[in-house]
């Protein structure tokens, strides 16, 4: 049976070092990319709602104008009834046929009226409609002006970094697989937990390289020997010497 070749840990800190420099890189081409993904999803779900919005004004105005039309039938079947009766009021033959003739008019009157103050009211709402329409189609064009814009700019930063992020990411999975499992797990923990997704860095003018707290003389001498992984005590990041960082290069 073949043996497994148990790897120094001088080279598991190389393999290291090489692969937060890949990661640093592909980090270099988001910073280029910058909000400008979430902003494009952010304007586009915006836009999707100022469209429904705008959707749903257009109904509520198409509904208001339908009962607009309903009202002016009613007020051509009351005024159809108020002639009907005044022609009826001039055959009445008695006071009681002329006051129940009177009284129907009278209620035909007050129907028209009504429902000429539901138009007017209705003719408001609609003026009212129309302007939150306006003002929604007028918002929709400026978000889809502006998200023009930013698809514009985030395909052309696409365009120039696509192939390189793309062999960064072949680089940064062919470089995890030469990193030692337990070691992979911390580095990738370490990464999450920091924002310039610094895991792994060189000891500098005598302090750590990621939150530049000072290294112990004797603490330094040991990471320089590279026989064991040492980390820093402040913050938990992976030291190197900065001889081996310097050494391994990444383009």
């Amino acid at each position: 049976m073949a043996s497994v070749k148990e790897f120094s840990v001088e080279e598991k800190l190389l393999s290291l070092v090489r692969l937060q420099k890949i990661d640093c890189k592909l980090d270099e081409v988001q910073i280029l990319k910058g909000e400008l993904p979430m902003e494009v999803k952010d304007l586009e779900d915006e836009i999707e709602g100022l469209h429904a919005r705008q959707v749903r004004v257009e109904e509520e105005i198409n509904g208001i104008q339908e009962f607009i039309e309903q009202k002016k039938e009613a007020i051509k079947e009351a005024q159809a009834l108020i002639n009907k009766y005044e022609k009826q009021s001039e055959n009445v033959k008695n006071s009681r046929e002329f006051e129940a003739i009177n009284k129907e008019i009278e209620m035909q009157q007050l129907e028209e009226k009504l429902c000429e103050k539901h138009i007017k009211d209705a003719t408001e709402e609609i003026a009212e409609k129309a302007r939150q329409l306006d003002l929604a189609k007028k918002a929709v064009a400026a978000k889809e002006s502006n998200l023009a814009a930013k698809k514009a700019e985030l395909e052309k930063i696409i365009s120039e970094t696509d192939k390189e992020e793309k062999e960064y990411n072949v680089m940064a999975a062919d470089a995890r697989q030469h990193v030692d499992e337990r070691l992979l797990v911390s580095y990738d923990r370490i990464r999450k937990n920091y924002r310039n997704g610094l895991a792994v860095v060189p000891v500098e003018r005598d302090s750590c390289g990621g939150c530049f707290h000072a290294i112990p003389p004797q603490k330094q001498s040991e990471i320089r020997l590279r026989k064991k992984v040492m980390v820093c005590e402040n913050c938990g990041r992976i030291l190197a010497d900065t001889d081996l960082y310097d050494s391994m290069e990444v383009k």
